[in-house]
């Protein structure tokens, strides 16, 4: 069900070119994301409406979702979960609270001081899935960090579904509800997107758009960086498991099925050095996914290309190969797990031990599920807070500090051939100007 990588001895050079990956060709995908994006450009509301009828075969006159919908949808949903939505709301609205940043003031010189304000952006585009599972806690995970930065226009987008009427999962309308946001389209895709970056008739244009989707959504994402900031082109969902002898395989295999039953393409990787923990998870594996509901999925996913089980020859081997793999999520099951977690450098999200699986923060730990895949771990972080921020430096001199730094601006100036950098600061003293 689940292949073997030896590693065991000596390990490759270039780790990365060894790593188990699904087939994720975003480039590909660009071709047919790209005109979907400019009829859109060209055609607002129109194109929007054309696509989401050949493409989710929903006939609809308005992409814009009534209000009533979204409080019929709360009013409707089912009380445990409208419970289990509100605490995961309350758990992540106070990890990302503790994010906000304060501005700060340096005083470089006596009379020159540089200030960074922390200011969020004006209005934000967030993306939720709608396929193979419903994603109410995608809504979280994208509203509650721009809701905390600050950002005073979110509007929400995820595809129509055609079993409801044209409208998104009534399970997404509902998290947005309770999150107080009333602006949400029924679009999904390229289209969506498109519709965001460059605005409709109906959706005005954003600044920035954030949320997982499928590899339309990354390919319009990358063909649209620039005309609007985006968060990552996130791709199929990954685990991965560093353990020793000491992890329990049966927790191990059901953190692997896991992540498995969200695609076929989604992978599961374990890294051990322990042969005999190999061998159990492989049994438990074929029990479980035995047991499972989406068992075919999970099985495609399993045999894949992109899952394996690593063997390596120590635990710092098997540090070497996760770091390397950079994983969206990175559980680890061995001796003083907090300590090892300590080691690692490279991962979308660490969870310690047993009792911190990744189910838990997919909904409930108050950390953040829109994470690096592909990789992209080794130089990106999740969705945050710090996502919905900007950065601007206020520089605040006067005249005696000027002077003070007037020579050496010149001599720069006029080692890179830019004469007139030095000039601008000359003519506000007693220098000559260049004419």
């Amino acid at each position: 069900m689940i292949s073997r990588i030896d590693l065991r001895g000596s390990l490759p050079d270039d780790l990365r070119s060894v790593m188990p990956r699904a087939d994720f060709d975003v480039e590909a995908a660009l071709e047919k994301v790209r005109p979907i994006c400019e009829d859109v450009r060209h055609h607002g509301v129109d194109a929007v409406l054309r696509y989401t009828r050949d493409f989710d075969g929903v006939e609809l006159s308005t992409t814009r979702v009534p209000v009533q919908a979204i409080a019929d949808a709360l009013e409707h949903l089912d009380p445990a979960v409208r419970g289990a939505l509100e605490e995961a709301i309350r758990r992540t609205r106070i990890v990302h609270r503790a994010q906000c940043r304060t501005d700060v003031t340096t005083q470089v010189v006596p009379g020159g001081t540089v200030t960074e304000r922390w200011v969020p952006v004006d209005r934000v585009g967030l993306y939720v899935p709608g396929g193979k599972a419903v994603y109410p806690s995608s809504v979280v995970m994208n509203v509650v960090p721009a809701q905390e930065a600050g950002v005073r226009s979110l509007a929400v987008t995820s595809p129509a579904q055609k079993e409801f009427g044209g409208l998104p999962h009534p399970a997404i309308l509902a998290a947005c509800a309770l999150l107080g946001v009333d602006e949400v389209y029924a679009a999904g895709g390229a289209q969506s997107l498109a519709m965001f970056a460059y605005g409709t008739e109906e959706c005005p244009r954003v600044d920035l758009i954030t949320g997982p989707g499928s590899i339309w959504v990354a390919a319009a994402k990358r063909h649209l960086r620039g005309v609007v900031g985006i968060d990552a082109e996130a791709g199929p969902t990954e685990i991965a498991i560093l353990a020793d002898a000491t992890a329990d395989p049966a927790y191990v295999a059901a953190d692997l099925i896991s992540q498995a039953e969200h695609d076929t393409i989604a992978a599961s990787v374990l890294v051990t050095d322990s042969p005999e923990l190999a061998e159990a998870v492989t049994a438990e594996l074929a029990g479980q996914v035995a047991r499972t509901k989406h068992r075919e999925r999970v099985t495609e996913a399993l045999s894949g290309r992109q899952s394996a089980i690593i063997l390596v020859s120590s635990l710092d081997d098997g540090l070497a190969v996760v770091d390397a793999y950079a994983a969206e999520h990175l559980e680890i099951h061995t001796a003083d797990a907090a300590a090892v977690a300590a080691r690692v450098r490279n991962a979308g999200a660490i969870f310690v031990g047993d009792h911190s699986p990744v189910s838990l923060g997919d909904y409930l730990a108050g950390s953040n599920h829109v994470l690096p895949t592909g990789g992209c771990a080794c130089h990106s972080s999740g969705l945050s807070v710090q996502s919905f921020l900007r950065g601007i430096h206020v520089v605040d001199y006067d005249r005696a500090a000027l002077a003070e730094a007037t020579a050496m601006v010149v001599a720069l100036a006029e080692s890179e051939d830019l004469p007139a950098h030095g000039a601008a600061l000359k003519a506000r003293f007693d220098w000559e100007v260049p004419s």
